[in-house]
Parts: C-alpha cells; structure tokens; sequence
C-alpha cells in the first residue's frame, strides 16, 4: 500500500473512531454530571445515541401503560432518567410532581419537545410555541373553541355524521369499532374545522396522508427516506399544502362576499368554523393553516381511543350498559322524532357522563407531554433532582376537544 493511502486510511479510521468517542461521551456525560445539592433521578441511558426510544416506542394495549413505563417504575421509581429521541431525558409518573410543574410552567419548566419532534408538527404548531407565542395561539384557540361550540350547527353535525356511521353498519357482517370510531372522529373534525363532508375528494386525500402523519409521529426519528418518520414529513407537507389551498380558496370567496349585503348569506357565513378562524388578525397564514392539523391531532386518537374503552368497558358491564340505555331513552322520549338533541339534552346525560369518567380513569387514554427545565429544580427528595440538562416528560390523563 502506498504511503498517501496509508496516511488517507489513518485519517478516515482515525475520524470515525473520534466520531464514535464523541457520540458515547455526548451520550454518557449527563451520567456523570452532578448538581449542587442533589442528584438526578436512578435509571438507565440505553445504547449510545439511540438510548432507550425503541424500547419506549414499542406498541403496547390501550389498557396498561406499557412494558417500559412498567419495567422501569419497578426498577427505578415513579420518577426516573432516560435518554429518548437523542434527549437525556427525565420522565415522571407522579402525580404530585406532575402537578408541580403544570403549577410552575413558564417559572421553572416550558414547553421543549425534541428537535425531530418540531420538523414532523411544524415551526408554528401551538404545540411546540413556547411563552407569549403560546399564549397568543392558546388563547385563539379557546376563543374559536369557545364561539363553534356555542352554535347548534356543531352538535347538529356530530348527530347527524354518527347517524351515518351507523347506518352504514347495516348490511357488514362484521364491524371493527376502532376503524370506526376513528373515522367517525376525523369525520367531526374536518367537518367542522374545514367543512368538509366525507364524501367531498379532500376529505380522503387529508385522511390518507394524515394516517401517514400518524405511523411517523411517534417513531424513531431519523430522516431517511423510506422510514416512517421521513414519510410522515412529507405528508405533513402534503397535508400543509391542501389546507392552504382551502384556505385561501375561502378566504377570495370570503373578499367577494364582503360586499354581499344578504342577511342569509352572512349568517350562514359567520357560523362557519373556517370563517371565524380566517377574521382572526392575531394569526398569520401559516399559524391558521397549523391550528387545523393541531386540531387533527389533538382530537383524532385520543377521542377514538376513548370511545373504544367506552366500548369495552361497557360489554364487560351488562348492569352499566342498561342503565345507559335507559337514560339516553328518557331523553330521546321527550323530544320530537326528528329534533336533534341540544347542550340541554347533554347537560341532563348525568350517568353518563360517570361513564365517561371512568372510563378516562379506568382506561389508559394518557397523552405525553415534554418540558424542559428553566433551570435546577429540587423537588421532594434528592432522588427527584433535575438538572438543567435534562428535559421531563410529564404524563397526564386528558381528553382533548373534537
């Protein structure tokens, strides 16, 4: 071998083995860090780089949490340190310190999701904004929230879009409720986010590359063409670019209509979901089109899943199943054939609403949400001390809005 290839061979080997020492070291440092007046949790970091998301990815039954939730409270306490999504991380299963940092969020904790995170929701996605950026998106979306919520047209579309849900299981031998209950939540929400109808060509291209989006979301997340997480990019983008076309194809018919005068018209413009959010100036373009795949994402799996541990829950309870029935039928019997059930029919459905709880209780409809420490927090015992350079998962039980 020559003496140029020689020396061309000890750069490279050279090269790769500091690489390799870099990422063990950037890897394994966080282990050796101390705080002052306290250490991190007990747990484990995994293989290098890597660390533990594959085992944290793997899928488990809507009833439990879990072998890795349930392996390492065992091993290490409700309280313990990880290394997921190339993050040292510290995840919490408590309660009281969970409460702890919702208390302080913004004082000692924000909103930190890993980097890969931010490129498969967006740059403007509320969430992943963190301090008065959040806030202004937040408190945006309470107010259009608030206003559709308050218009009978909202209720009157989930009546009528889980009428036909059912009837189409009228001539089907056999019926996979999950499918269904997840179909029947994209279908509340992209009618009254967008107002789409199912049968409308859009409503399928967002559904097709929003399952997508969902098999990417929570996987290893690595951009390489192919994977689930390059995919689930992409039809991020997709999805991105047909709900601005709708936007802006509504926004030119909302500009010509500003100088129709027809009270119908304006009435039945101005209860439009789409329309409130286009008359909000607070929001740019990309903000508004972001607050529709952050209203796909919030309520799509949570809201399906929970219908389904309704379900489940319900079959194994003969006693709880009748007594549903019977309340819903005291309410049905007061009103005519064709009236649709109103907030006053919902505010008298008290069982269940019991029902609903239980199941949120009972069933593992858990969402995960990142935090970062502003700075060294000392919490309860040395054990639960969390360094600056560590970020916190905190699990919540929660239902978000369709």
């Amino acid at each position: 071998m020559a003496e140029g290839d020689s020396c061309w061979v000890a750069v490279l080997v050279g090269g790769v083995v500091g690489f390799i020492l870099v990422v063990v070291l950037n890897h394994f440092w966080p282990l050796l860090f101390k705080g002052k007046g306290g250490t991190v949790p007990k747990g484990s970091f995994g293989w290098p780089l890597l660390g533990e998301t594959f085992s944290f990815l793997k899928p488990h039954s809507s009833n439990s949490v879990g072998a890795f939730l349930h392996d390492h409270c065992s091993r290490y306490g409700k309280v313990f340190k990880s290394h997921l999504f190339f993050s040292p991380t510290v995840v919490s299963c408590d309660p009281e310190l969970n409460y702890f940092i919702l208390q302080t969020e913004g004082k000692l904790f924000e909103c930190s999701y890993p980097k890969p995170i931010h490129g498969i929701l967006g740059k403007v996605s509320m969430l992943v904004a963190v301090g008065d950026t959040h806030k202004r998106l937040r408190n945006a979306a309470l107010s259009l929230v608030t206003i559709t919520k308050s218009k009978p047209e909202f209720l009157h579309d989930i009546e009528n879009i889980a009428i036909q849900i059912l009837d189409s299981w009228k001539n089907k031998p056999k019926v996979i409720f999950c499918e269904e209950a997840r179909k029947f939540t994209f279908n509340v929400i992209v009618k009254q986010v967008l107002g789409l109808t199912p049968q409308e060509p859009e409503t399928s291209e967002i559904l097709e590359d929003f399952l997508t989006f969902m098999r990417g979301l929570i996987s290893l997340p690595l951009y390489i063409p192919g994977t689930p997480y390059a995919r689930a990019v992409q039809a991020r983008s997709r999805i991105s670019s047909t709900v601005k076309a709708i936007v802006e194809k509504r926004g030119a018919r909302r500009r010509n209509n500003n100088d129709d005068d027809d009270d119908n018209n304006n009435s039945k413009k101005n209860s439009d979901f789409l329309e409130i959010l286009l008359s909000v100036d607070t929001l740019s373009e990309d903000e508004k089109v972001s607050f529709v795949l952050d209203s796909l994402l919030g309520g799509y799996e949570t809201t399906s899943l929970l219908m389904c541990m309704v379900v489940h829950f319900l079959s194994h309870s003969p006693a709880a199943l009748q007594q549903l029935k019977q309340e819903h039928l005291k309410i049905r019997s007061m009103k005519q054939k064709h009236d649709h059930l109103d907030w006053e029919d919902y505010k008298k459905m008290e069982f269940t609403q019991y029902v609903i709880n239980e199941a949120l209780r009972y069933g593992n409809v858990v969402k995960f949400v990142h935090r970062k420490a502003l700075k060294d927090v000392k919490y309860k015992e040395p054990g639960s001390h969390m360094q600056k350079i560590y970020t916190l998962w905190r699990w919540v039980k929660m239902l978000s809005w369709i």
